[in-house]
């Protein structure tokens, strides 16, 4: 038999706020940062088109055991509309297919079909989207001509705001929604509801789950930093539980902290009731845990080294 050959990199662990660049995929991107940052392991957190610049969360080491849940998670938009004009992707990068008179429409207007667009709606998948359709990508399929029927999603918009409508027909708004909402799709509809179709002409991801205000960093600010050794890029990395700042903390003995690491479920005094939370014995992170019907915290990750 021969021997398993040894894992490449280091073993890196923490959250980078990546500030991915336009024009570049958001795995082009990954490779990368793992590359500067020589990590035997990483992942991103949910895929930003080429065409989107801002926060891209990527992972190293440990952390990707979190990434479901920050891919799970809210996220925050700005983006800027033009009116009157569609186009087949609903972004600038696809062909013209229709234009139509803007004039009449003002601040007024928009504000009053902004309202139709506000908690639960529905939305329709657009066919350049990275859906799968019998095991094919939809814009695989657009980009050969061919559409097929997608079923409505439900998504959620907490807010949708106007921010800046100074240079009509497009203008800018800021949007807070669940996971899975097209930004692209929700320009087009407000066009549509106005009567005169639109389409996005810039697109920016400013938060994700708890990482709403933090520090992103650039890839230019990390090719320099790398030029300073890697201890100075790991400097940039972000503890892993500061993905879980908005579950409960459950802190926990020696003994205790034992069992749960041989995957044993135990009772913890105090605990919540339902739901995920975030173990620590003494001030270290090293799992996360979920409550069982019988009260019980049963260990669901954990944490290499602990």
């Amino acid at each position: 038999m021969g021997r398993r050959g040894r894992a490449r990199g280091r073993p890196v662990s923490g959250i980078l706020l990546l500030d991915k660049p336009l024009g570049l995929s958001s795995n082009h991107a990954l490779q990368r940062v793992k590359r500067l940052y020589d990590a035997r392991k990483a992942g991103h957190t949910g895929s930003l088109d080429p065409l989107a610049d801002g926060l891209l969360p990527i992972c190293f080491g440990d952390a990707t055991k979190l990434s479901a849940f920050l891919l799970d998670a809210d996220k925050h938009y700005w983006f800027r509309v033009r009116l009157g004009v569609s186009t087949t992707t609903g972004d600038t990068e696809g062909e013209l297919v229709q234009t139509r008179p803007t004039e009449g429409i003002g601040v007024e207007q928009i504000e009053s079909v902004l309202g139709q667009f506000s908690g639960e709606i529905e939305q329709l998948p657009p066919m350049y989207s990275a859906l799968k359709h019998k095991g094919k990508r939809l814009y695989e399929l657009a980009r050969e001509g061919v559409e097929v029927e997608r079923e409505p999603r439900r998504v959620k918009i907490h807010s949708l705001n106007l921010v800046r409508a100074d240079d009509l027909p497009e203008f800018e708004l800021e949007v807070h929604c669940s996971k899975g909402t097209y930004v692209r799709t929700l320009a087009e509809d407000i066009g549509n509801a106005l009567g005169v179709g639109a389409h996005v002409t810039a697109l920016r991801r400013t938060a994700v789950g708890p990482y709403t205000g933090q520090q992103m960093y650039s890839m230019e600010t990390l090719e320099q930093t790398a030029e300073q050794g890697q201890e100075a890029l790991d400097r940039l990395l972000l503890p892993i539980d500061t993905a879980l700042t908005d579950w409960p903390v459950v802190k926990v003995n020696a003994d205790t902290a034992f069992y749960l690491k041989q995957g044993q479920a135990v009772l913890v005094p105090k605990a919540p009731t339902e739901g995920w939370v975030r173990i620590y014995q003494g001030e270290q992170f090293f799992a996360m845990g979920q409550v069982q019907d019988d009260g019980r915290i049963a260990p669901k990750r954990l944490m290499s080294g602990s």
